[in-house]
C-alpha cells in the first residue's frame, strides 16, 4: 500500500518531536520540509525515525529563485542554494530534492545563463544520485524545456502539484503532459481562484479529485501522496493540533483509497 504524507510545518511552533508523535498517530509514513539548514534537517530526520517516519522528499528554497535567470552573484547565490538543498538530501537520506524553475506572474524569460545554472545543478544531483524533481507553478514553457533538455536523465523528475495546476495554471493539466517522469506529489485544494494558492485540507476546496486521483493511477506512479498544507491559522484556526491532524488524514487515506481503487 503506498504511503501517505504530511508536510513538516502544516501546523506552526509545534517541536519536531511532537510533531513526529502525530504524524505517527494518524497513519503518516512521509514528510518532508525545506531544505535550508543541514544540522536541522539531519537533527529532523534522526527524530523522524523514531517514529518510523521518513522524508519522502525535501524542498528547495524558492523566494530569489527568478535571479537564477539572470548574470551575475545572486544568480550564482540563488544556483548555491539549489544545490545546497541537493547536499542536505545526500546527508539525511532524503531521494528527491523539489525545485521551482521560476516564481511569479511576471518572471524572466528563461536565458542562456539560466538553463546552464540549472545544468549545473543536475549534474551536482547526479554526482550526488539524489533527484531534481521540478514543480510545476505558473510557466509551462520553462518545465517543458527541462524535461526535454534532462529527458535522459535518470535524475530528473516531476513533482505534481494539484493545488498549484487549480489556481495558477486553470484549464491546463500537468498530468498528460508529464505523468511519464512523476516522482512525487502535493497534494492540497483552493477555491479555483486565480493565483490564490491556499494549501487547504483536500475536498475543502474545489479541485476535482476525481479527476486527479484517476491521473495518478493511470500514470502507474506508487509513490507517496504528500499533503502540502499551511493554512491552518487561516482555515482552520478553530481546531486543535489534533482535530487537524485527524482532518488532513481522513483526506489522505480518502485520496490514497481513490487512487489506489482497481
Amino acid at each position: 500500500m503506498r504511503k501517505i504524507g504530511l508536510c513538516l510545518d502544516a501546523v506552526a511552533n509545534l517541536p519536531t518531536p511532537e510533531y513526529a508523535a502525530l504524524l505517527k498517530e494518524y497513519g503518516f509514513e512521509t514528510t518532508f520540509e525545506i531544505a535550508t539548514d543541514m544540522a536541522k534537517a539531519v537533527a529532523d530526520a534522526e527524530i523522524l525515525a523514531r517514529y518510523g517516519i521518513t522524508f519522502d522528499s525535501l524542498h528547495a528554497p524558492w523566494h530569489h529563485i527568478n535571479r537564477i535567470w539572470y548574470d551575475g552573484e545572486e544568480a550564482e547565490a540563488a544556483l548555491r542554494q539549489l544545490t545546497y538543498a541537493v547536499d542536505i538530501c545526500e546527508a539525511t537520506g532524503c531521494p528527491i530534492a523539489v525545485v521551482h524553475l521560476s516564481s511569479g506572474l511576471t518572471p524572466p524569460p528563461p536565458t542562456d545563463a539560466g538553463r546552464a545554472r540549472y545544468i549545473r545543478l543536475v549534474e551536482h544531483a547526479e554526482k550526488k544520485k539524489v533527484t531534481v524533481a521540478f514543480e510545476n507553478q505558473r510557466m509551462l514553457g520553462n518545465i517543458g524545456w527541462a524535461f526535454e533538455e534532462f529527458k535522459d536523465s535518470a535524475y530528473v523528475g516531476f513533482c505534481y502539484d494539484c493545488g498549484h495546476e487549480g489556481c495558477f495554471t486553470p484549464g491546463r493539466q500537468y498530468m498528460p503532459l508529464f505523468a511519464h517522469k512523476l516522482v512525487c506529489t502535493h497534494m492540497h485544494d483552493n477555491n479555483g481562484e486565480f493565483n490564490k494558492d491556499l494549501h487547504r485540507i483536500p475536498f475543502d476546496g474545489c479541485l476535482d479529485y476525481e479527476r486527479v486521483t484517476r491521473q495518478i493511477r493511470e500514470s502507474g506512479f506508487e509513490g507517496a501522496l504528500m499533503l502540502e498544507l499551511n493554512g491552518k491559522q487561516v482555515f482552520y484556526n478553530d481546531l486543535s493540533p489534533r482535530e487537524f491532524f485527524a482532518r488532513a488524514s481522513a483526506a489522505a487515506h480518502k485520496l490514497r483509497d481513490m487512487v489506489d481503487r482497481p
